[in-house]
């Protein structure tokens, strides 16, 4: 192996799979080389060698010499690593462009008008499931309170209020300027002092700690439609194995969710201002 099996990590680590980590690091002990020389070093059959430094090439990992046979000549580390910084950047940028004329486009209708008609014969057992990762969980938390047309109900931890700043501030605000109504109940402790403050200005704010029927950890329901709950402690698990409940059952987030909501919320003491 011509490099340790940390930096094949670190390869591995910024998008190149296998063969694209065999070929460059060989390209780069060799300096210039054809495709057949590279993939006897680097153990990459010959009949992938060429496809996957065509894919460095455009990664900006490796350059083309137009020559018979073709030969590749490897970019220098530091440089290879920004060309990549470069087209990822440019690549993003593009895409997003794409999607922000996709969604003003009369194309989004014919979408929503697909997605409407599965929903007419799509049973509420089927929009429920476990969300797993905090990406995940964020996303959809994103997407429940956007979605939010009367009221957001929140239980959260003082950590999770903090998230709730960092995360989804902007997006309770448009909702609060929309008119719906947001109550957040939470454990408080110190550590959540300044969400209170930022939060009061777009919720009411209640502490349970003190509540003789405190719920700990997670827990929305959004206009009496959607409920989530954490099915872990975000504290205790690895953020790529946080776990929540979400279900769109209308049944579920108004005879359970809402009921559990205002238990703790009347026991609860005012701790921010609407």
């Amino acid at each position: 192996m011509l490099a340790s099996p940390e930096v094949m990590d670190a390869l591995k680590g910024i998008g190149l799979n296998l063969y694209e980590r065999r070929l460059w690091v060989a390209l780069l002990a060799k300096g210039v080389a054809t495709a057949g020389e590279l993939s006897a070093v680097a153990n990459v059959p010959r009949s992938r060698s060429y496809d996957v430094l065509q894919t460095l090439a455009d990664k900006g990992f490796v350059i083309v010499q137009t020559s018979k046979p073709l030969r590749y000549v490897g970019v220098a580390p530091k440089e290879a690593l920004e060309k990549s910084k470069k087209t990822l950047e440019m690549d993003l940028t593009e895409r997003i462009t794409r999607i922000e004329k996709l969604q003003v486009s009369s194309l989004v209708e014919e979408l929503e008008s697909i997605h409407q008609q599965s929903l007419q014969i799509i049973s509420m057992e089927d929009m429920t499931g476990a969300l797993k990762g905090k990406y995940s969980v964020l996303q959809q938390m994103d997407s429940m309170l956007r979605d939010a047309s009367s009221t957001i109900s929140i239980v959260t931890t003082p950590n999770g209020l903090n998230e709730l700043t960092n995360n989804h501030l902007s997006i309770l605000k448009k909702m609060k300027e929309k008119g719906v109504n947001i109550k957040i109940a939470v454990n408080a402790n110190d550590k959540c002092g300044d969400a209170i403050k930022t939060l009061s200005g777009v919720a009411e704010i209640k502490d349970i700690s003190s509540s003789s029927s405190p719920i700990f950890g997670n827990f929305y329901v959004i206009d009496d439609k959607q409920l989530s709950m954490g099915l872990s402690d975000p504290e205790q698990v690895h953020t790529s194995q946080y776990m929540m409940f979400w279900t769109k059952s209308q049944h579920a987030a108004k005879n359970l969710g809402q009921p559990m909501f205002d238990l703790v919320w009347n026991q609860g003491k005012n701790v921010g201002k609407k």
